[in-house]
């Protein structure tokens, strides 16, 4: 599925999926839509900021090893582009917690994902006011 494909209606929330692996997209929008979520895809930093640039969004799933520019450069356009948006920081990186906090990520999860706490984290992100998302990383 490309970044404009989405699946399911709006549901609980509008869950944008960001991972060059597209194995690790296709099975997050699977989960994420069967807890419904409507999920789109993107694999790049373009099609990221594209997508939330043209479609309204309440979170975003990103991965920080992307080719071209890293999670943390599209962190940041994410961050001056809608304020108040929940990024979900996802990496394979050991010890990336300082930095997630610096760059103003919503909550950091390490992968493997652990799918529970995945959907909790979403879950208690979507569930607070846009000035709730804003609050300092919290570690699930």
């Amino acid at each position: 599925m490309s970044d404009s494909g989405q699946t399911g209606e709006c549901g609980l929330g509008r869950i944008l999926v960001v991972d060059d692996d597209a194995a690790v997209r296709e099975m997050l929008v699977r989960v994420l839509t069967g807890e419904g979520y409507s999920a789109r895809e993107a694999a790049n930093a373009e099609e990221t900021l594209r997508v939330a640039a043209a479609v309204p969004l309440d979170l975003v799933l990103l991965d920080l090893g992307l080719p071209g520019r890293n999670g943390w450069e599209i962190l940041a356009r994410l961050n001056r582009l809608k304020p108040g948006l929940a990024v979900v920081v996802t990496t394979a990186w050991p010890d990336q917690t300082p930095a997630a906090q610096a760059a103003g990520a919503s909550a950091l999860l390490e992968k493997p994902l652990d799918f529970p706490m995945l959907l909790r984290t979403i879950a208690r992100l979507l569930a607070g006011t846009p000035e709730r998302r804003l609050a300092p990383l919290r570690i699930p």
